[in-house]
């Protein structure tokens, strides 16, 4: 095999080397799985909002049933002067009492503060209970996808690894300053830098030579490097 036979079989190689790892890189099930990550992100978002809103009437519920904590300690305080203490005066009393009957209402009404917040959060449960069956769901879904991407990028990999390991074979096989020229053009060029010269027709550009500089290409000496002129591929003949 000559040199450009060897350069055209390592641009073959290289460029199904090329195509596997597009084919890695934009698997369907990669973009799945980006969707349910997705979806994921805006339950998130959803999930904090509710979970704030949760959380203010937690802290109002716990503010007021603290309030009723200490309104409960004056009440007990209240009825131990008034019926454990031994009090005769009928003024002390009567302050006293009236003092324990304001505060029975305030503590009366702070237990209906209480239980208002209390149902303010039913519906707000019910709503992060169904937010976190949803949430399962999605976790669910996104094992499903992860699995499917990892087998389909599994096989896409092991056909990849076997096309870079026959690689330094064939590229060891391509003289040094032509392997240099090769790798400038590939990069100029979007990946193809040689092709076949397929009767008066270039295999990269498929485009027709003239004829005048086709003749020019096949009497060149075949240690040359020769160029299409219409895409300045390198030729191979």
């Amino acid at each position: 095999m000559s040199d450009f036979e060897d350069l055209l079989a390592l641009q073959e190689l290289d460029t199904t080397i090329d195509q596997l790892r597009h084919r890695l890189e934009s698997l369907p099930e990669r973009g799945e799985q980006a969707r349910i990550e997705r979806e994921l992100e805006v339950l998130a978002v959803t999930t904090a909002a509710v979970e704030e809103r949760r959380e203010v009437v937690r802290r109002e519920q716990k503010r007021h049933e603290d309030e009723v904590a200490t309104i409960e300690a004056k009440v007990d305080h209240v009825r131990h002067q008034l019926y454990d203490s031994g009090i005769t005066s009928a003024k002390e009393a009567a302050d006293l009492q009236a003092d324990l009957d304001s505060l029975v209402r305030r503590q009366r009404d702070l237990e209906d503060l209480v239980i208002e917040q209390m149902e303010l959060a039913e519906p707000i449960d019910e709503e992060l209970g169904a937010l976190a069956v949803q949430r399962a769901g999605i976790d669910a879904a996104l094992a499903d996808a992860t699995a499917a991407l990892r087998a389909a990028a599994g096989a896409v990999g092991d056909e990849l690894e076997a096309a870079e390991g026959r690689r330094p074979a064939i590229a060891d096989a391509v003289p040094t300053d032509v392997m240099k020229n090769y790798a400038v053009m590939r990069s100029r060029l979007g990946g193809i830098a040689v092709a076949r010269l397929v009767g008066s027709r270039c295999d990269g550009c498929h485009l027709t030579i003239p004829s005048a500089e086709l003749e020019a290409i096949k009497k060149a000496p075949a240690t040359s490097t020769v160029y299409c002129p219409e895409c300045t591929r390198i030729l191979v003949r």
